[in-house]
């Protein structure tokens, strides 16, 4: 497989895992009226086809040889907590609409940060392809501006935004300076997860036995989205490996143009002419950074002679 074909179906199968993941949690979380609750069943999912690969991979007693490096692997999973809770704390007071707005921020908090702290060079191009792609996003998802207003609980999603851009930066850093690969980063961040899940959602009286099967299909989603959250795990933090953060933060932005086609075509939603409009901006964005290296072409530097 070419590195071109390579890199399409990693960012596709991430993209896709991860609109996925969100529609099967949006149906858990309805069904257990529990975000707790939906959070620990799919991590519970996550967790067993986790096992699954590092067992077939021969990998899993791996996860026992990490030493001092297991601080920064767990420090991933508080973050992976962290900013699932804000994200929920905001929506528990503010809007939908303004806390969708304000939780895309991250994708403008990790350029800043690629630019002020990894002095990493970014185009007007690469800055005109965000804001873009982040206009259509909000069309897709149909952010209602005329309803827009702050209030103390929406500093719950910016805490969320800076959690996962912190994250995606921690997780760069785990790969690159102390060399953890891929798959014991998923498997920590994973079980850490699931454990803060389990002591928030049994101490609330959120996980009980009355949620299990609550739902006709109640195991095939736990299955389901546990199998979305491990290939959310195995795309994202290659893609994280190998791509700049900023670079794998915009392709994210994708996300919510396929969850758009997904609940149309499975959740009886409207393909709207707002969310159209919205799909083609994000992919008019989408193509200002797929063509920066035309639209900057680097100057040319000469060969250094002895």
């Amino acid at each position: 497989m070419n590195t071109r074909l390579k890199n399409t179906v990693m960012i596709g199968g991430m993209v896709i895992a991860w609109s996925i993941y969100y529609a099967v949690s949006k149906i858990m979380v309805d069904a257990t009226a529990s975000p707790y609750a939906a959070g620990f069943l799919l991590r519970m999912g996550a967790l067993v086809f986790l096992t699954a690969q590092l067992c077939a991979t021969g990998n899993f007693l791996a996860l026992f040889r990490q030493g001092r490096t297991v601080l920064i692997l767990i420090v991933i999973g508080v973050f992976g907590f962290l900013l699932d809770l804000f994200a929920n704390l905001g929506y528990a007071g503010g809007s939908l609409s303004t806390g969708t707005a304000l939780l895309k921020t991250d994708v403008l908090m990790v350029n800043i940060a690629t630019v002020l702290i990894y002095k990493k060079k970014l185009y007007p191009s690469d800055w005109a392809g965000t804001f873009v792609m982040l206009a259509g996003v909000l069309l897709v998802l149909g952010v209602d501006f005329s309803g827009f207003a702050l209030n103390v609980h929406d500093l719950f999603f910016i805490l969320s935004a800076l959690c996962v851009t912190a994250n995606a930066f921690i997780i760069k850093a785990a790969q690159e300076k102390y060399k953890k690969d891929s798959d014991s980063i998923s498997y920590y961040n994973n079980f850490v997860v699931l454990l803060l899940f389990a002591v928030f959602g049994f101490a609330r009286g959120d996980i009980n036995p009355s949620v299990i099967g609550c739902i006709p299909g109640f195991w095939f989603f736990v299955a389901l989205g546990g199998l979305a959250q491990t290939g959310i795990y195995f795309f994202y933090y290659r893609n994280l490996k190998t791509h700049e953060v900023w670079v794998v933060k915009l392709y994210l932005l994708l996300m919510p143009v396929v969850s758009c086609i997904i609940g149309v075509f499975f959740l009886n939603e409207q393909l709207t002419a707002k969310k159209l409009l919205g799909i083609l901006i994000v992919l008019a964005g989408a193509a200002l950074i797929l063509l920066r290296s035309r639209i900057n072409p680097e100057p040319y530097a000469p060969a250094k002679h002895d």
